[in-house]
């Protein structure tokens, strides 16, 4: 999730935990603590292209990592005079739920966490909210910053403080009972559209849960069909795109390959542009069908290039947006008419 979202879930964990013993002191430290994790990208220019799809979310995202790194902040804290009277048990209870929360809350979206590192680099990928999305967001905010009113000792701070995490929370379950109402509709239109597969996904794009893709694989491509829950009477309409794997039987770096399709969960297609490789990750940052002809299935894409001696590079790119041919989901719904330019 984002960092303001990480922040107020963190702010939040440190009221009720710390609240009545330090103060806002508590909301602070809270805020501070829960976005630690996403430190690991300060050290993202030390990798390359390659290795940098698995640094992030990684060791400092993991059960261990924040295992951890709470034993070592609860040991500071505990250090830490000006902070008041609290004991080394309660530092760690605050330091590992804020911490926590925070890699549990980054399962739920589609670019996943590898929750179990050392022991498997498997990344848990609930896709059932986006990055960014005001109705989890806004609760945990208003309770916290309405509180801030109110003294320590006030019942009515700790009430607004807990209803904010009780609402963002049912709202998060909220996301994935309809993740799976979406699931079934995806696949009634497939099983109507005679389309079979080995799998399917389904990914939120939109906040509020209420845009959606499906992506159905198959042993040689990708369907993809857009969902409206605001438009729940308009037909799915799936588009197919080769996989091209023949494309990536050149390619000689078997790690850069490992990994690409490690990080998409085998749900990518491959195109060639100019001599270069075009790899598309449809299990994260989908954007919808883009580019001359609808030929590109969403916006970003990585691109490999091969020297003469077999090295190769990492690269990505987006598509412009005045190549999109087909009417976004909100355009359709608002009244907007797709572009006839070609």
């Amino acid at each position: 999730m984002d960092s303001i979202t990480q922040a107020a879930l963190g702010a939040a964990i440190g009221e009720a935990v710390l609240g009545k013993k330090i103060g806002n002191k508590g909301m602070a430290l809270g805020a501070v603590v829960a976005t630690l994790p996403d430190l690991d990208i300060i050290f993202l220019p030390l990798f390359n292209q390659v290795q940098r799809i698995s640094i992030h979310r990684g060791y400092s995202h993991s059960i261990v990592g924040v295992f951890l790194l709470s034993l070592l902040l609860a040991w500071l804290f505990s250090k830490w005079k000006k902070l008041g009277e609290v004991s080394k048990s309660r530092w760690f209870a605050f330091s590992f739920l804020a911490t926590f929360t925070h890699i549990l809350l980054d399962s739920f979206t589609t670019f996943g966490t590898q929750l179990f590192l050392p022991f498997s680099d498997y990344r848990v990928a609930f896709d059932s909210i986006t990055i960014i999305d005001p109705l989890y967001t806004l609760p945990l905010l208003i309770g916290v910053l309405v509180g801030l009113f109110y003294k320590r000792s006030n019942t009515t701070r700790r009430r607004l403080n807990a209803a904010g995490l009780i609402i963002s929370s049912a709202y998060l379950s909220f996301t994935l009972i309809n993740k799976q109402h979406v699931n079934g509709i995806v696949e009634t239109a497939l099983e109507k559209q005679g389309i079979e597969y080995e799998s399917c996904l389904t990914i939120p794009v939109s906040a509020g849960n209420l845009l959606w893709y499906g992506v159905a694989k198959t042993n040689n491509g990708l369907y993809l069909g857009d969902y409206s829950v605001l438009d729940k009477d308009r037909d799915i309409t799936f588009e197919f795109f080769p996989k091209n794997e023949q494309l990536l039987a050149d390619i000689k770096d078997t790690y850069m390959l490992d990994r690409m399709k490690w990080f998409s969960r085998g749900y990518y297609t491959v195109a060639k542009e100019n001599g270069k490789v075009r790899f598309y990750n449809l299990q994260c940052g989908m954007s919808g069908f883009k580019g001359e002809d609808n030929q590109a299935p969403t916006t970003f894409y990585y691109q490999i290039s091969q020297n003469e001696d077999g090295s190769t590079k990492l690269g990505a790119g987006m598509l412009p947006k005045k190549q999109n041919t087909r009417v976004s989901q909100w355009d359709r719904m608002f009244g907007q008419k797709p572009s006839n330019n070609k």
